[in-house]
């Protein structure tokens, strides 16, 4: 494998009330929440893929199926740390991270450094290799009407 590789991750989750909001291990406060198996945070999902597809280990589903219990309710925090794990086994280091997520409401610019510091901390590298962007989808489709949320990832490997 070369000693350069990239990843990119995406990942979505329905919005609905009663449940948390947690982005980038952060959780935001909102009248919704993602839905999921796991704690449904959208940001590390699309960074665990993107980590786990310039690796070329598979995704996030393969190694922490839906359909296995004991990732029930599981902290996103958790499943980014074996990743990282996996990551330096398989002999690579992250350079950088560039990500995206779209949700309409709320804002999310003054989260945006605590998702970036509890990142860091948890990968072992610099807040500064870490970029988060938060915008909205304009009111358009299913992510504009705050039925769902996405994220987008993309990491430089290096050997």
């Amino acid at each position: 494998m070369s000693a350069i590789r990239i990843g990119f991750g995406v990942d979505v989750h329905r919005l609905d009330k009663d449940r948390d909001l947690y982005i980038g291990g952060v959780q935001i406060p909102s009248d919704l929440g993602a839905v999921g198996h796991s704690d449904a945070d959208v940001l590390i999902h699309a960074i665990c893929d993107a980590i786990l597809g310039a690796c070329n280990l598979g995704d996030i589903g393969y190694h922490f199926p839906d359909t296995d219990s004991k990732y029930k309710n599981i902290d996103s925090k958790i499943i980014l740390k074996k990743v990282s794990d996996l990551m330096k086994k398989a002999g690579y280091s992250i350079v950088n991270i560039d990500s995206t997520v779209v949700l309409e409401k709320p804002k999310l610019a003054h989260h945006l450094t605590a998702m970036k510091k509890t990142l860091a901390e948890i990968l072992m590298i610099s807040s500064l290799d870490i970029s988060i962007k938060a915008t909205t989808h304009e009111k358009v489709d299913s992510f504009g009407k705050s039925e769902s949320i996405k994220a987008y990832a993309v990491c430089l490997l290096t050997k």
